[in-house]
């Protein structure tokens, strides 16, 4: 159903002195239909309270971003591997107990060469984590590949 009402959630964050991220969204926000509502959880209650306050059709764009977000927001950018382990739990949850149909587009980073900084290599293992726990929990998992997708689950 094209025209149907859908929630979308934005996770990214703007930051307004760099111009070419501002233009990415900018132009992503253009591409949407205009019948869809938009919710920016960067700046609102947070994905999983966001989750938890609907059950209409929601497409969730994406967990990277969330999770950058979630890493600058505690500085957890140095310190070990599972510091955002509440705040997963919590995301989890909330993606496990939605009633509505619920779309999460998130990053498979762990096809490719290990990072060579220790941040990235925290993403990438944070990441990963997180999307196995969420695909533990979902109805359905796509992996999309050079714009083809591969039904995993």
């Amino acid at each position: 159903m094209p025209d149907a009402a859908v929630r979308y959630v934005a996770t990214a964050r703007v930051d307004p002195r760099d111009d070419d991220w501002t233009d990415r969204v900018h132009e992503h926000r253009l591409r949407r239909p205009p019948h869809w509502s938009t919710v920016e959880s960067a700046s609102g209650p947070g994905l999983a309270a966001i989750l938890r306050s609907g059950d209409g059709p929601t497409l969730v764009d994406d967990l990277g971003t969330w999770l950058t977000a979630e890493m600058d927001a505690a500085q957890a950018w140095e310190l070990p591997r599972g510091t955002l382990a509440p705040r997963c739990d919590d995301l989890v949850d909330a993606v496990a107990g939605y009633p509505g149909r619920l779309v999460l587009v998130s990053p498979e980073v762990g096809l490719g060469v290990i990072p060579e900084t220790r941040s990235g290599r925290l993403f990438r293992d944070e990441i990963g984590a997180l999307n196995g726990r969420l695909a533990a929990v979902c109805d359905e998992v796509l992996l999309v590949v050079a714009g083809l997708a591969l039904e995993l689950k």
